[in-house]
C-alpha cells in the first residue's frame, strides 16, 4: 500500500539521520575518553584510533536499537501531531495496521543486531584487547630516550638511562641500570655498550663491558662485579589473549556449548539483543501518541523510561543467570514477555483515545475492543 512505501520511506531517513547523530556524539565522548588516557600514560597514543574504531563496533548493537526505536517514535509523533492519525482512527482503521509496516523495517535491524553481537561484536573485542597489549608493550620501548631516566615494567620495574640509541638497530652506548630487588637491595649496572633485541617470546638487553654493584643502600656491604656480557629480560613479549577467557570475547559457538553460568548469562544477552529490537519496534507504536491540543511532549518521557527499564531488567536478569540464581531461559523469557504485555495493553489503549485508562484495561483482560 502506498501509505506503508511513504512511511517506510520516511523511516528509512530518519533512522539515517538519527544514527549518524547517535555516532557522532558517541564517538567524540569515548575519543575524548581516550585521547585522555593516552595523555596519562594509561593508552598507547598510536592505539586510539584503532581502540575508537573497535569500540564503535561494540557500541553498534545499542545504537542499532536506539536508532530503530527512535525512528518510530519520531516519525509517528509527528503523525499525531499533525492529526494524520486522527483521521486514520476516524476512518475506521486500526493502529493495528501499522503492526506490518513496522516489522518490515525493525525485522532487518533485529538481523543486523544479532549478527553484530553474536558474530562481529566478539570478534572486535578480542582484537581490540590484543591491539591494545601490543601497542602498550610497544610503547614502553619508545619511552626510551637518549638522556632521560625512564622507569619501565610493572612486575619488575627498572629504571633506565642510556647516553645514544639507534631505535631502528637497538643498540645503545653508555647505559644506566638500577633495580630494586624484593629483598630491599639494589642492583646498579654501568655499561659501555648494549643491545635491544627480541629472543623468541621475551625482550631482552644484551649489556656489554660493564660493572654491577649490588647491596643494602646505606651499608657497606656493596658488591663489585665486572662483566663481559650480560643479559636481562625487559617484559616477555606481548600477552597472548585467549578469547575463550573473556565472557565478552568468546564466539557465540563456544557460548553455545559451554555450561558455566557466566557463559550462559552472555549467551542470554546476545539473544536478547535483537529481541529487543522487535518488541522496542512495537512498543513504539502506542508510546508515539501525542495529543495536538495539549502539546505536551510526555509520552517522549515515557518512551525514555519504558526504554530503561527493559535495559536494566535484562541487566539484571543476565546477573541472576550469572549468579546461577535462575536458569538460562528464565532469564530470556520473562523482560521480553512482560514488555510484550506492556505492548498489547498500551495498543488497545490508543487505538481508543477518548477511553480511560480502566476501560482500556477492561477491555485487554476481556478481549473486548
Amino acid at each position: 500500500m502506498i501509505y506503508q512505501r511513504q512511511f517506510i520511506k520516511e523511516l528509512s531517513w530518519t533512522a539515517v539521520g538519527i544514527f549518524v547523530i547517535l555516532l557522532v556524539v558517541l564517538v567524540a565522548t569515548q575519543a575524548i575518553n581516550l585521547l585522555g588516557r593516552a595523555a596519562s600514560g594509561r593508552v598507547a597514543i598510536d592505539a586510539v584510533t584503532a581502540l575508537i574504531g573497535f569500540w564503535t563496533i561494540g557500541l553498534t548493537p545499542v545504537l542499532l536499537i536506539l536508532t530503530a526505536y527512535i525512528s518510530i517514535i519520531t516519525v509517528l509523533t509527528r503523525y499525531w501531531r499533525d492529526s494524520e492519525m486522527v483521521i486514520w482512527l476516524s476512518s475506521g482503521l486500526s493502529l493495528r495496521n501499522w503492526i506490518f509496516p513496522i516489522m518490515k523495517f525493525s525485522i532487518p535491524f533485529a538481523v543486523l543486531v544479532a549478527l553484530v553481537s553474536m558474530l562481529i561484536q566478539p570478534w572486535a573485542e578480542w582484537r581490540s584487547r590484543e591491539f591494545a597489549e601490543l601497542l602498550k608493550q610497544k610503547q614502553e620501548m619508545s619511552l626510551l630516550e637518549p638522556g632521560v631516566f625512564r622507569e619501565i615494567g610493572k612486575s619488575h620495574p627498572r629504571v633506565y638511562f642510556i647516553e645514544t640509541f639507534d631505535p631502528d638497530t637497538g643498540k645503545a652506548s653508555n647505559l644506566f641500570v638500577r633495580e630494586k630487588e624484593k629483598n630491599g637491595k639494589d642492583s646498579t649496572i654501568f655499561a659501555k655498550r648494549g643491545e635491544f633485541k627480541q629472543d623468541g617470546e621475551k625482550r631482552i638487553l644484551t649489556l656489554e663491558d660493564g660493572f654491577r654493584y649490588y647491596g643494602q643502600p646505606g651499608q657497606a656491604d656493596y658488591q663489585r662485579a665486572s662483566f663481559n656480557k650480560m643479559t636481562l629480560v625487559i617484559s616477555v613479549n606481548t600477552m597472548i589473549i585467549d578469547p575463550k577467557q573473556n565472557r565478552h570475547t568468546i564466539p557465540t559457538a563456544a557460548l553455545l556449548s559451554s555450561n558455566e553460568a557466566i557463559y550462559k548469562a552472555e549467551l542470554m544477552w546476545r539473544l536478547s539483543l535483537p529481541i529487543s529490537v522487535i518488541i522496542l519496534a512495537l512498543l513504539a507504536l502506542p508510546l508515539s501518541y501525542f495529543n495536538p491540543r495539549t502539546g505536551h511532549t510526555y509520552n517522549i518521557l515515557i518512551a525514555i523510561a519504558i526504554f530503561l527499564i527493559y535495559q536494566n531488567g535484562l541487566t539484571f536478569l543476565r546477573d541472576l543467570v550469572e549468579n546461577e540464581r535462575i536458569p538460562l531461559w528464565l532469564g530470556i523469557i520473562p523482560m521480553h514477555l512482560l514488555m510484550f504485555l506492556v505492548f498489547l495493553f498500551l495498543l488497545r489503549w490508543r487505538d481508543m483515545p477518548s477511553a480511560p485508562f480502566r476501560t482500556a484495561f477492561t477491555s485487554l483482560l476481556g478481549g473486548r475492543s
